[in-house]
């Protein structure tokens, strides 16, 4: 029987990054995959619906650009754009098979194993892989790391065949950009998607949006935004809409939603997208076999920090159940493999994880929003710049979209969040998100050196305000600058600024 240091399930992101971790220690490890490594961090998932979004916001950009010279709109055919998307995703995947083949054949072969099968763990050191063409064999392995990924969640009685109504699975395979489009689900994913079409400018957008804000989670300004560009585009959201049946009617799809008054409302279009979360791929891998126990998000955690309750069993991923990003996927499975070699290792924080919405225009959040601190009882000094003072932004014309810090109301002051949308808004939180990591109080970024023009400068600007020190005055651009304080009861006083 094979025997294995570390027996990874799963080649996806997570799964990818603790078997190359595994690696670097050292330890003989293989690698097990059924479908395609990479998972959905190349395929129906990050890297392919980013592609997509990129080429819609150049097409948006282009039409906005002209508009007021041509009535005629810059159009591009859905082969082209499928096109595109597949060569991104062909690139993506060259590069993990080559890097597959090359360590299997050169410098890692003593240490690394690629197994391309079905993994099914008999006890928690045996694992079975079955391969397509039904050959079995067993391995055993002193530790394992269950990253299996996740897949979109559906409803039982909603009949998805993957044509007219789709999940994240099937969205991108269309032959064609659909006459319109109802999407399920007010959220990130959801809400990327509704972008992504009316920015193309071919397809009526619909959204079925259980809460009375898209985007519930974030602070109202962040929504409500959002909400706005989205109404702009053409997009009908539903508000408070309960949805109380979708079906396939004459090749169409038919769905009937109820509101809180009682209100009811049918209408047909042409595809629908469901986009209501993701479930982890666990039921088949054998944790009963192996002992392991289920709570209510995923894998019974223990200390929460990727170990399961089977201690050489670890839980990495979207499989985990927790924070269904590639980064923290990522991150959760180095660090799986980090806590297997030093079990007293710092546990990991999900205090700073910075992310990104590709929405129109972009939002970028790392650390707590306002909701989360008054959730939390803390009063914070909250400080915003708008889009429109910040002279990159002014050049780029792209002028919607603010910064906004948090920090603590005390005398330190310390970086708890930040909140960023706008053009190029994931490129700016980076440095803040470091600063919450290590605890740093605002004044570290007031006299630093930042490129012109750049939209980084309205950073700086937000600090300065809070320190009494901006070369704008609040008490001037009362509109775009703002600097306030936060109470636990949802209090806003403003802070006196020259």
């Amino acid at each position: 029987m094979e025997h294995y240091e570390v027996c990874v399930i799963g080649g996806g992101p997570a799964g990818y990054a603790a078997a190359m971790r595994a690696i670097d220690y050292k330890k003989k490890t293989v690698l097990i995959e059924r479908k395609k490594v990479g998972g959905t961090g190349i395929y129906n998932g990050a890297l392919s619906s980013k592609t997509l979004w990129e080429i819609s916001e150049k097409i948006y950009d282009i039409n906005a650009t002209i508009s007021t010279k041509k009535p005629e709109k810059f159009e591009l055919s859905w082969a082209d754009v499928s096109q595109t998307l597949k060569e991104a995703v062909f690139d993506r995947k060259i590069q993990y098979s080559a890097h597959l083949k090359l360590l299997q054949e050169e410098s890692h072969s003593h240490l690394f194993t690629f197994e391309r099968g079905d993994a099914e763990m008999i006890s928690n050191s045996e694992i079975k892989i079955t391969h397509k063409n039904g050959e079995q064999k067993i391995i055993k392995a002193d530790n394992i790391v269950i990253a299996t990924g996740s897949r979109p969640r559906t409803i039982p009685s909603i009949k998805v065949d993957g044509e007219v109504i789709m999940t994240s699975d099937h969205i991108e395979a269309i032959n064609d950009y659909p006459k319109s489009l109802v999407i399920l689900g007010a959220g990130v994913i959801g809400c990327e998607y509704a972008t992504i079409f009316s920015n193309f400018g071919k397809t009526k957008v619909y959204m079925i949006d259980k809460a009375n804000k898209i985007l519930p989670f974030e602070d109202d300004d962040i929504s409500e935004l959002a909400a706005k560009n989205l109404n702009d585009k053409g997009v009908h959201i539903h508000h408070d809409a309960n949805l109380v049946r979708m079906e396939v009617i004459d090749g169409e799809v038919e769905y009937e939603i109820e509101f809180p008054d009682g209100k009811k409302e049918v209408l047909r279009v042409e595809k629908a997208l469901l986009s209501i979360g993701r479930v982890p791929n666990v039921e088949s891998i054998g944790m009963e076999n192996a002992g392991i126990k289920m709570s209510k998000r995923g894998y019974h955690i223990g200390d929460i920090d990727t170990q399961t309750n089977v201690k050489n069993i670890y839980a990495v991923g979207d499989a985990s159940g927790r924070i269904a990003l590639v980064n923290m996927g990522e991150l959760e499975g180095r660090h799986s493999i980090d806590k297997i070699v030093d079990p007293k290792i710092d546990p990991l924080s999900y205090s700073n994880v910075s992310t990104i919405m590709f929405l129109h225009p972009e939002v970028a959040t790392v650390g707590l929003n306002e909701k989360q601190c008054i959730a939390q009882g803390i009063s914070v000094k909250v400080v915003k710049i708008d889009y429109s003072l910040i002279a990159r932004a002014i050049a780029s014309r792209k002028t919607q979209g603010f910064f906004k810090i948090i920090v603590s109301d005390d005398e330190n002051m310390n970086i708890l969040g930040m909140r960023a949308i706008g053009a190029h808004a994931s490129s700016a939180i980076q440095a803040v998100a470091l600063l919450i990591k290590t605890n740093q109080s605002v004044t570290q970024l007031a006299e630093l050196v930042h490129p012109h023009p750049s939209y980084i400068e309205g950073i700086q600007e937000c600090v300065r305000m809070l320190l009494n020190k901006s070369v704008f005055k609040s008490a001037v651009f009362g509109d775009g600058l703002k600097c306030y304080r936060l109470t636990p009861d949802g209090k806003k006083t403003a802070l006196q600024r020259l």
